[in-house]
């Protein structure tokens, strides 16, 4: 397997609502900056480019042909696309570097929700015979996977407070954010219930907002002289559709995620967990044997900005410039599709 890298890191603010900006606007600043932390001009300068989007965002098929107007008509580029969160353009982007087709590639994933409503646009994704039509938002399933959480008692709704604390404070720091600020647990949960049991801040926002990456070979790193992470592992996994049909209390997808992608082969220092609500961060927590000892969203995640579609590539990018500051040496990234945790992918990052 081929060492890959790495070696740029851009993300937009998140914001509840982007106004006029449409996608090619959110898209070009991060692309620009991204390419622009190693001198590069252009998509021309890289050998492969593959997006992230939600066509359903957009409310039209192939909806994310616009966004490669950020990336310039001509002259033609060697471009791909996903169907998901840009977490998974890297994936692709990563084993097209690893067949030998590529030596370095530009990933880019954005979504202006802003427009409709994200939880009922998500329902879109459930089973089209059985789910779907019942229109199940993903908050009233995150809200039933909640409460068989706390009646199995798993969490209390103490641990889920604490979540968000700790969330919100983080995000302090991060001049990105959309949700910040100094809570303590009293004051959480003397707030009312949302969707029973989860209140309000038990659920991230909704944000508009788009993220850029860089990789390579890190033979290419070296030649060119930059700061970069090794991506030492990567992996992901699926469930069941069906609710009923698999434990919503433990991700086992994720656990097997990250047994494939090697997290358990020594200790990590910190993780950037995609928890849309704050108790599923405690499952991922588990479910990845996350201790006391691990830094877990310093960046605040999700729970403070969610940019649909592009914050599951932002958590490797914050685990990836955390290494390249020199902050820690080890470290995980985690991302979600799908409702209560379905589908899951791990990237291991380590530095040099």
């Amino acid at each position: 397997m081929k060492d890959i890298a790495v070696i740029a890191f851009s993300q937009s603010d998140s914001v509840a609502d982007a106004g006029a900006n449409n996608e090619v606007e959110l898209i070009m600043p991060v692309v620009s900056d991204a390419l622009g932390q190693v001198g590069f001009k252009s998509a021309q300068d890289v050998d492969f480019t593959c997006s992230g989007s939600c066509d359903y965002l957009q409310g039209a098929a192939f909806a994310f042909v616009s966004g490669v107007d950020a990336l310039g008509a001509v002259p033609p580029i060697k471009e791909s696309h996903v169907e998901m969160d840009a977490a998974w353009a890297l994936y692709e982007s990563w084993l097209k570097i690893q067949m030998g087709q590529a030596e370095s590639a530009l990933i880019y994933g954005f979504g202006k929700s802003s427009p409709g409503e994200l939880p009922h646009v998500l329902t879109l994704q459930m089973d089209p015979y059985y789910v779907a039509p019942l229109w199940a938002d993903t908050i009233g399933m995150a809200a039933l996977q909640a409460r068989t959480m706390l009646d199995a008692g798993a969490i209390t709704e103490e641990d889920m407070a604490n979540v968000v604390s700790r969330s919100r404070r983080n995000a302090l720091s991060n001049p990105h954010a959309q949700l910040s600020g100094d809570y303590d647990v009293e004051t959480l949960l003397a707030e009312d219930t949302y969707l029973s049991p989860l209140r309000r801040h038990d659920c991230c926002p909704s944000s508009d907002g788009a993220s850029a990456m860089v990789i390579c070979t890190v033979e290419r790193a070296r030649e060119m002289g930059v700061k970069y992470a090794v991506i030492r592992g990567i992996d992901h996994r699926i469930e069941t559709h069906h609710l009923g049909a698999r434990d919503l209390t433990v991700s086992s997808s994720t656990r097997t995620a990250g047994e494939r992608a090697g997290v358990f082969e020594a200790p990590v220092e910190v993780a950037e967990l995609y928890a849309p609500f704050s108790h599923q961060e405690l499952i991922l927590s588990r479910s990845l044997d996350l201790d006391g000892d691990v830094d877990i969203n310093p960046s605040g995640g999700v729970l403070a900005g969610n940019m649909m579609m592009a914050s599951g590539l932002s958590r490797i990018g914050e685990v990836a410039q955390r290494i390249m500051a020199g902050d820690y040496q080890r470290g995980l990234a985690h991302a979600t599709s799908g409702a209560c945790l379905q589908h899951n992918l791990v990237t291991v990052l380590e530095g040099v």
